[in-house]
């Protein structure tokens, strides 16, 4: 029977339309050219199966939502799954962002249970806002990764190197080509939009439950109207634009950098 576990780290500190710029257009291209290429892919357990080649059996892999998002924690998924893996490929795993929301959540159900261990771990914003969101989600899929019931002898990580002992292949576009990575997408996914639809109805008027957080029109305009929240990533420049407190944080930073006798130096001219 598998075993599931959930990680959660907090931190204590709190017009007219226009022709687009050529800069927009190339932006545009390159993002339907990645998308056209990460179609092309072939999610399947041949990462997996070389692994187990060299003597690796419990391949845990690790992924993460959110990280580009406006809103709300960063979550990472890890899961160690049983070596056959033919019943998820047939039933279409692949990276989360390339599937619908029932295909999504039906496939983690089927995940979870042929899983022989899963954990979701969540970083939030506040720590975000302190120790950048890179590390943030080292963090969040470094607990997922220790949370797990059964210890993993390797880990599948999609694009990172975690700080654990355990032996890591980093795999750019893991989540495309690993159906391990792919489920450990699907279930961080399932689990942040969830959680997302939930801070809906406590932080009502941002349209949470339909952009799940991230920097769309609507959401924008709706910081631009009522301002951030407590669970907005202030460190992030579109947050951070319309947040009335910025300013003033910023005034008292800069004040306590010197000293008051420092202060009346520099109005004397003695700072050459």
């Amino acid at each position: 029977m598998a075993s599931f576990c959930a990680v959660v780290i907090h931190s204590n500190v709190k017009s007219m339309a226009s022709t687009p710029s050529t800069r927009t257009l190339r932006k545009v291209t390159a993002a339907t050219a990645k998308q056209r290429m990460l179609k092309q892919l072939v999610c399947s357990d041949a990462p997996e199966q070389a692994l187990r080649y060299y003597g690796f059996q419990r391949i845990a892999g690790v992924d993460e939502v959110g990280r580009g998002a406006l809103f709300g924690p960063v979550v990472a998924a890890a899961v160690i799954l049983p070596e056959g893996l033919d019943e998820l490929a047939n039933a279409g795993l692949k990276d989360s962002k390339q599937m619908t929301r029932e295909e999504r959540e039906a496939l983690d159900q089927q995940i979870r249970g042929m899983a022989l261990a899963v954990c979701v771990a969540e970083v939030d914003a506040g720590t975000i806002d302190r120790v950048n969101i890179y590390q943030a989600t080292r963090l969040a899929m470094l607990a997922a990764v220790q949370g797990l019931a059964m210890a993993p002898d390797h880990l599948l990580i999609d694009a990172m190197r975690l700080d654990h002992p355990c032996r890591q292949t980093k795999l750019i576009y893991g989540d495309a080509l690993s159906l391990s990575i792919a489920a450990a997408s699907v279930i961080a996914k399932v689990h942040r939009d969830a959680l997302m639809r939930e801070l809906d109805a406590v932080h009502p008027g941002y349209g949470l439950a339909s952009h799940k957080g991230y920097g769309t029109p609507e959401h924008r305009r709706a910081l631009a109207e009522i301002g951030p929240c407590a669970l907005h990533r202030r460190s992030f420049a579109p947050v951070r634009g319309v947040d009335p407190e910025a300013e003033l944080e910023e005034a008292v930073s800069a004040e306590l950098l010197f000293e008051d006798a420092d202060l009346d130096a520099g109005l004397e001219g003695e700072w050459a």
